[in-house]
């Protein structure tokens, strides 16, 4: 972890060094270069970011650290990444957005409104009576209300010009690419359905709408009308995420539109049209599925958040079936509502849709991006630096009492594209040719196709043969060939810093003839020469971690995994996806590393200390 004292608190943007090596050497029509991103981190102009300590750094910070430069934190502290990123979208909240900076530094737009004068009124009087940084809190959280929205265009346009300005400044076609985005915040009954919004354009498209915020609606197809509006009036384009699902209070995707009325077919049809990618994993926890869901499934249970949220005080749903044990354990909330909060089961319920209406609501991609609030895109575990300033590293985070060992240090949007521009990254995420990781950057190619066949894995041409004999991730395949059944071509590498891989597998979900939604895991590829037993299962890898330490060797598992599977449960009459998870070998988690750095021993018995980092591919999908 990259941690020590600064002269002074206050930012200072050091040195920008040079940014990831993304030169592009075109080979053939193909996607043949990944990139590494966060298509989700927030800056000092969201109000949460603001309260939370956030007091410093804006989008222009978020572009030096991104491309690899350096800034003093809100601690004193340097921030850097030990490896640039190679794309960035400052997607800070759309409500209120810049309000509680403009406060404090009195804005005169913002001053120059009703609200403005009456909220920077309150906040003098705060201060006078009392200045204490929790009430300081409590009244800019208050500042999101609708009550306080500020609707004078001229400010919410000064706001909006700069965001979009810093990222065409920060843009560098073939090095760097800045996207023009945003969060829209809905809270939509009690269940969070968060959506990136995010603009291919430059600003001289983006600046001509204001931001559609949750507080011009709180229901998902007004936001997607806006996005219609949005191209129709410009020629541009834009697509729009949906993140952290298991915190959506089993709303994200359940079988009823905001108005709790079943699916129309031309709901079915925007949302597809509209939300390519979900976000599958954030500091904020996992989405990919539960134990619940998936009870033969060993790996489900990874930095699961869904029944975390009481406990921490997180100002999300409060359940009374979402409580804590007094030994730490959690109860989970029933497999018929957890369904609408994980993206595998929801991959399940979008084939049923499909199969029923001919549209599949939930065809998704799978990304990973951070949410984190600091302005510091940092989730490697020995350089996570949280999701809001105040958990910022230092000796107590493990224990704070409102986020403390939960958070995940997580995660990344990996896509695959022929150069590093704003035009091929979004035209590979339209069409789903991404992944996600939690962390590490281990690189994963997935085909899908009828004629694969062994020695292809082993082959230095890989992704040729996988383009030229099926489709990648994110892609379809229709209509099996009499006798035939769907070859998969799989290739992994693990990251060049990082851990070795454990394993690879396939995850297949289907919809029987009778209408039932199914799920399995397959072990496709394993380190270390271990094979499946008998009865389906598989030797653990071991773990060469010193938690004391926080160390680990590779000496066990591979560099590297490839290998051609066929689905041995194949019925070409039925619908059904795939996707590939892989995992590397155990590690120290991020609290193990903050206890190491700080001298931290007093660590309650609960808190895990230890990972299994991951990524987890967009699906390919059968339609028969």
């Amino acid at each position: 972890m990259r941690l020590f004292n600064a002269a002074a608190a206050a930012v200072t943007l050091l040195a920008l060094s040079a940014g990831a090596d993304t030169s592009y050497a075109p080979a053939g029509d193909h996607a043949n270069q990944v990139f590494w991103g966060d298509t989700h981190l927030h800056t000092k102009l969201s109000t949460d970011a603001y309260s939370r300590g956030n007091r410093n750094l804006g989008p222009e910070a978020a572009y030096v650290v991104a491309r690899g430069g350096t800034v003093i934190a809100h601690g004193g502290m340097e921030a850097r990444l030990r490896r640039p990123l190679d794309f960035l979208v400052v997607a800070d909240h759309a409500e209120n957005l810049g309000v509680a900076d403009g406060l404090w530094a009195a804005d005169p737009l913002l001053l120059g409104t009703d609200t403005g004068r009456r909220l920077e009124g309150e906040l003098q009087n705060l201060l006078a009576g009392d200045p204490s940084a929790d009430a300081l809190t409590e009244f800019i959280v208050g500042v999101a209300g609708v009550d306080a929205r500020i609707r004078d265009e001229r400010f919410r346009r000064s706001i909006w010009n700069r965001v979009t300005a810093a990222a065409d400044h920060y843009n560098e076609p073939g090095r760097f690419t800045a996207f023009i985005g945003y969060e829209w915040t809905s809270r939509f009954e009690d269940g969070t359905r968060h959506r990136v919004v995010i603009f291919k354009d430059d600003a001289s498209k983006a600046d001509r709408l204001l931001p559609f915020s949750a507080t011009d609606s709180p229901d998902p197809e007004d936001l997607w009308r806006f996005l219609n509006r949005y191209e129709e009036l410009t020629g541009g384009e834009v697509l729009a995420l949906a993140h952290n699902s298991n915190l959506s209070n089993a709303r994200e995707f359940a079988p009823a539109d905001a108005a709790g009325k079943p699916f129309s077919l031309a709901y079915l049809r925007m949302r597809q049209r509209w939300e390519p990618l979900l976000e599958v994993t954030q500091i904020k926890g996992d989405s990919e599925t539960n134990s619940v869901l998936s009870p033969t499934d060993e790996f489900a249970d990874y930095e699961n958040w869904e029944s975390w949220a009481v406990i921490d005080g997180w100002p999300g749903p409060q359940l009374p079936d979402r409580v804590d044990d007094p030994d730490g354990a959690v109860r989970a909330r029933p497999g018929e509502e957890l369904q609408y909060e994980y993206a595998r089961s929801a991959l399940k319920l979008g084939l049923d849709h499909q199969a029923r209406q001919g549209v599949n609501p939930f065809k998704f991609g799978l990304i990973g991006s951070t949410d984190a609030h600091s302005t510091l895109p940092a989730v490697a575990e020995d350089n996570f630096w949280g999701k809001h300033a105040i958990v910022e590293p230092f000796a107590g985070r493990i224990t704070h009492p409102r986020y403390r060992w939960r958070m995940a240090a997580s995660g990344y949007a990996a896509v695959w594209a022929r150069e590093n521009t704003r035009e091929a990254l979004f035209a590979a995420m339209k069409r789903k040719e991404a992944y996600a990781t939690t962390g590490p950057r281990m690189v994963v190619r997935f085909f899908g196709g009828w004629d694969f066949e062994s020695h292809d894995a082993l082959r230095p041409n890989m992704a040729d043969i996988g383009y030229g004999k099926g489709v990648p991730m994110g892609g379809d395949l229709s209509q099996a060939p009499d006798g035939k059944a769907p070859t998969f071509l799989v290739g992994t590498t693990k990251d060049p810093l990082g851990a070795n891989l454990d394993r690879v597998q396939v995850v297949k979900g289907w919809r029987d003839a009778d209408g039932g939604l199914h799920e399995r895991v397959y072990d496709v590829a394993l380190s270390d020469g271990r094979n499946v037993r008998e009865d389906g299962t598989v030797a653990p890898v071991g773990s060469t971690v010193d938690v004391a330490t926080a160390s680990y060797t590779n000496t066990i598992g591979d560099s590297d995994l490839s290998v051609v599977w066929r689905d041995p449960d194949f019925d070409p009459a039925a619908h059904a996806f795939y996707y590939v998870r892989v995992l590397e070998i155990p590690t120290p988690r991020w609290t193990a590393y903050d206890a190491r750095f700080f001298d931290v021993t007093d660590i309650p018995d609960n808190v895990p200390m230890v990972t299994q980092e991951r990524a987890y591919t967009s699906p390919i999908w059968y339609t028969p």
